[in-house]
């Protein structure tokens, strides 16, 4: 099981927020999610929003660091990636 995080850069609400992915399935990334406690909400299509301040629990649970860039390399290239649709929610 590998899942993996980049860094908090990511602005949205008053705080910096990194993102959360699986390059083996949903299950896995849902599975691991909920044991670092990460509320539902924080699902985005294809990963989850990760508040600064919880970054080094998901890394001690095991999440790999990797930059932004190699982390949607690997989401693409698993065929976990799923774009935001222009006019639509984005399938939650």
């Amino acid at each position: 099981m590998t899942l993996y995080i980049d860094p908090p850069t990511w602005p949205g609400h008053g705080m910096l927020w990194s993102h959360l992915v699986s390059d083996v399935s949903f299950e896995e990334l849902h599975t691991f999610a909920r044991s670092i406690g990460c509320p539902v909400r924080a699902f985005e299509r294809d990963h989850y929003d990760v508040p600064a301040h919880r970054y080094g629990d998901a890394v001690r649970a095991g999440a790999v660091e990797i930059g932004s860039k190699e982390l949607v390399r690997r989401l693409t290239e698993a065929g976990l990636r799923r774009r935001k649709h222009a006019g639509g929610w984005g399938g939650r």
